[in-house]
């Protein structure tokens, strides 16, 4: 028999995170703990309104699981009992985690995926005025980040960008609509945007009203968010964008994660990985997806007023592993 224990956590945030849909000043996280043989694996997760999640409905989930977890549930027999998800993730990572220990194997090891040194992840610029984007930018840029990721609205978005642009001249750029662009030119806007060197646009568009990004070419790459899930969600999005970004706890953890990285590797697909808000222990479950991907956004804990073991390394721009 195992041990299950589950906790509601809040986490304020070191200053105010905005997008698209509004501002938090801190953030739920739901956290379980499974021992089995004194062994203990643990997950958090973060349960999101945007995919109608509350704290309170993830641990409903994790409470009507909880017997078949304590009796032994399998890490691969829970993807069939659990829809994609928060709570399905808190509890496949935990599981993840569990196992490893128990094998005498790192997470590395156990998921099959070299460990690098380190990797360039994203630090986000949160929506705000003009001033305060580029005071932002500016400011990561003189830490020494390598890679920004620029929330945006309907509103300013050339304006903005080239502000950003011309305080951080010569590090990636890469911007996230969260699905704000509904009734622009796109096309148009694209080719304005051209000139800033833009690696990457993040949904455009909202899910399932995303059809018109197959009406153009796309002269910088379109990455799915929103849009793409899970693994089955991939050959459908191929005449819409280039990228895939995998959230855990969107597809509910690392084991369908996985098995996205596959699925759009076979698809000619381009990897993102990204991050709801949430601290190191969320983090270091996607660094094995963060691996194979070429854009890694896992800042999440450089927004929190205190982060949790196991305490990952932001440094110049990357986390080091």
């Amino acid at each position: 028999m195992r041990n299950l224990d589950i906790d509601v956590v809040e986490l304020p945030l070191s200053r105010p995170f905005t997008i698209s849909r509004g501002t938090r000043t801190s953030v739920t996280v739901v956290r379980v703990s499974i021992e089995q043989d004194g062994f203990i694996g643990l997950g958090e997760c973060t349960p999101t309104p945007r995919y109608d999640e509350t704290p309170e409905s993830v641990v409903a989930q994790l409470e009507q699981i909880a017997q078949e977890i304590r009796a032994g549930l399998s890490r691969e027999a829970l993807q069939a009992h659990l829809p994609a998800g928060s709570a399905r993730n808190v509890l496949d990572c935990a599981l993840w985690r569990l196992e490893s220990v128990m094998a005498q194997q790192s997470l590395w090891q156990s998921s099959d995926v070299q460990q690098p040194q380190s990797v360039i992840t994203a630090e986000t610029i949160s929506l705000d005025t003009l001033e305060a984007m580029r005071a932002s930018a500016l400011d990561a840029y003189k830490r020494g980040a390598l890679l920004l990721k620029i929330k945006l609205n309907g509103e300013q978005i050339v304006e903005k960008v080239a502000a950003i642009r011309s305080v951080a001249p010569d590090i990636t750029l890469v911007i996230d609509a969260n699905e704000a662009w509904s009734g622009l030119d796109l096309a148009a806007l694209f080719d304005e945007l051209t000139p800033y060197d833009i690696t990457m646009i993040e949904q455009p568009l909202p899910a399932g009203k995303d059809e018109m990004l197959a009406d153009f070419d796309h002269v910088i790459p379109v990455c799915a968010d929103e849009s793409c899930h899970v693994s089955g969600d991939i050959a459908g999005l191929k005449n819409r964008y280039e990228f895939i970004n995998i959230k855990l706890d969107k597809c509910g953890g690392l084991t369908e994660a996985l098995k996205m990285v596959a699925t759009a590797q076979e698809n000619q697909m381009r990897l993102m990985v990204g991050c709801m808000l949430g601290s190191s222990l969320a983090m270091e479950a996607a660094l094995p997806i963060a691996a194979q991907s070429e854009i890694i956004d896992l800042d999440g804990p450089i927004w929190l007023a205190a982060d949790s073991a196991p305490y990952l390394e932001f440094r110049h721009g990357q986390i080091w592993i």
